[in-house]
C-alpha cells in the first residue's frame, strides 16, 4: 500500500511540473479615430502567445489599409497594404473579444493575411474590402459570425460591437 502511495504521489507531482499548454490568442481591436489627430477609425487583430507544435513566440499585429491615403480612395479601388502597428498605439485601442487559436488556425491567418498582402493590383475599396472586411475573414477562421452592414462599414467600433451581439459565447460586452 505504502509503495502505491508513493507512486501515487511521485505520478501527481510529474503531472504538477509540467508546462502550461501553449496557445496564441487572437485579440479584435478598434480606433476611433479622428481626422484632426491625422488617423481614421480602423480595426486591426493582435496575436500573441507561443504555438504549441514549435513553441516559437508570436507577437503581430495585422490591419489591411490603403497604401496612401488620398481622396481617390473615396472614387474606388487603391493599393492595398498590410499595417502593422507599434505596441504604445495599440494599447490606446479597443480590445473587444479575444480568441485562442490552433496552430492551424494561427497558419490559416498568417496564409490568409499574405494573400490580402500579396494580391497584385489595387485592392483596398472603402466599401467592399476594407479593414473590417479583412478583420472578418480573420474572425470567421475561427468560426465566429460575421456580417457587413452598410451602415457600418466606415465605423470599425459600431462594426465590432456588432460582432459582439453575434457571438454571445465570446462572454463580450459592447464598448461604448
Amino acid at each position: 500500500m505504502i509503495r502505491f502511495l508513493t507512486l501515487l504521489l511521485s505520478l501527481a507531482s510529474l503531472g504538477w511540473s509540467l508546462p502550461a499548454a501553449a496557445a496564441v490568442t487572437m485579440s479584435f481591436h478598434s480606433f476611433n479615430g479622428s481626422v484632426l489627430l491625422g488617423r481614421y477609425p480602423h480595426t486591426f487583430v493582435v496575436l500573441q502567445g507561443t504555438l504549441d507544435s514549435t513553441g516559437q513566440a508570436v507577437n503581430e499585429n495585422y490591419g489591411f489599409t490603403a497604401k496612401s491615403v488620398s481622396t481617390r480612395i473615396l472614387s474606388g479601388p487603391v493599393e492595398h497594404d498590410i499595417s502593422i502597428e507599434p505596441p504604445k498605439y495599440i494599447t490606446s485601442t479597443n480590445r473587444h473579444f479575444s480568441v485562442k487559436l490552433t496552430d492551424a488556425q494561427y497558419n490559416q491567418v498568417v496564409a490568409e493575411m499574405k494573400a490580402w498582402r500579396d494580391a497584385p493590383g489595387k485592392y483596398y475599396s472603402l466599401d467592399s474590402r476594407n479593414c473590417i472586411h479583412f478583420v472578418g475573414r480573420m474572425a470567421q477562421i475561427v468560426g465566429l459570425k460575421v456580417d457587413y452592414p452598410q451602415n457600418m462599414l466606415r465605423k470599425p467600433k459600431k462594426w465590432l460591437n456588432h460582432i459582439t451581439g453575434l457571438n454571445p459565447q465570446l462572454g463580450a460586452k459592447p464598448i461604448g
